[in-house]
């Protein structure tokens, strides 16, 4: 078929890969969003599915908004038979969706229908649940709500961040994507509506979303800190200034006194906070305005004194 991708971030890489591979399609254009500010400079950059289409030759469309008159008329003279989409980051209009003769098909990380939403991921993280996976499925005006043709699972392990998740979900995603592609071609493989139980929804997740609560239990902390990152990143406050906190594990065997919420204690290798269970123990932290660090280096150049806390 004559396809038509849609992506932006480096997590829709894979799949682009993998369908300009395929000996059975071709991806004759690509739909991504515009070049964005970046770094220091703020200059401006484009998308890594951008940069990954124009090394292969392919036509690259950056509409402002996919409802740009410019926009559906290139695509129509373009007449993809089908255009598949992951994490694109717009919402399609009708006008954009009657296009292709057989659709848009989305690529969403999750099983569905749980988690419906721009962050499917990082909520499958924060829930705390030991199955997620991946559904590719016809793109309807609704919010992820179109049939599905197929699903993969995909175990969360103990120590999985959202990045570590994702990435193996991009990779394993990508094989679902093509042969969804191949299904549809051929018409072996039809559509079936998600059920009308078990809808969860999984909206972005805010900055404010990734503020630390240290009276909850050790193990919310835990999924806070691995479901926020790499982005938006789990936080506290530290002497007024913002700490990011990047990795951290459970302390319940720590030896010390109890500690309070928020309450630090470090030894010569060690940075331990209370929370509203027992301890965890901080692995890495990045301070304002600072690059990534040990916690136990952190906790050596401000030097702690004691009963100091974590959120005050």
């Amino acid at each position: 078929m004559r396809l038509v991708f849609a992506g932006t971030p480096e997590v829709a890489v894979p799949a682009l890969d993998a369908l300009i591979a395929s000996d059975r399609h071709e991806v004759v254009a690509v739909v991504t969003r515009p070049d964005a500010p970046a770094g220091r400079g703020r200059k401006l950059v484009a998308s890594p599915v951008a940069e990954r289409a124009e090394e292969e030759g392919i036509e690259v469309l950056k509409p402002a908004k996919p409802r740009d008159e410019d926009f559906l008329a290139r695509l129509r003279e373009i007449a993809p038979d089908c255009c598949p989409v992951v994490a694109y980051g717009a919402l399609l209009p009708k006008t954009a969706l009657d296009i292709p003769a057989k659709g848009w098909v989305n690529l969403h990380f999750s099983l569905l229908p749980a988690w419906r939403g721009a962050a499917p991921v990082q909520h499958a993280v924060l829930a705390g649940d030991e199955v997620t996976g991946a559904s590719t499925f016809q793109i309807e005006t609704g919010l992820d709500s179109g049939p599905v043709f197929g699903v993969l699972t995909e175990e969360v392990r103990p120590t999985d961040t959202s990045g570590d998740l994702l990435t193996r979900l991009a990779f394993a995603g990508s094989g679902l994507l093509v042969a969804t592609m191949d299904g549809i071609e051929d018409g072996t493989l039809q559509a079936v509506p998600q059920p009308a139980e078990g809808i969860t929804l999984a909206p972005k997740i805010e900055v404010e979303d990734a503020k630390v609560d240290w009276a909850a239990p050790a193990l919310r902390v835990d999924r806070v800190i691995r479901g926020c990152a790499p982005a938006p990143g789990a936080w506290t406050v530290f002497r007024g200034e913002r700490l990011k906190l990047m990795a951290a594990v459970s302390a319940a065997d720590h030896a010390e006194p109890a500690l309070a919420p928020g309450e630090l204690a470090v030894t010569k290798k060690a940075v331990y906070v209370g929370t509203g269970s027992h301890p965890v123990e901080l692995i890495w932290v990045q301070p304002q305005g600072k690059k990534p660090m040990k916690a136990a280096d952190w906790a050596r150049g401000v030097r702690i004194e004691g009963g100091e806390r974590l959120g005050d």
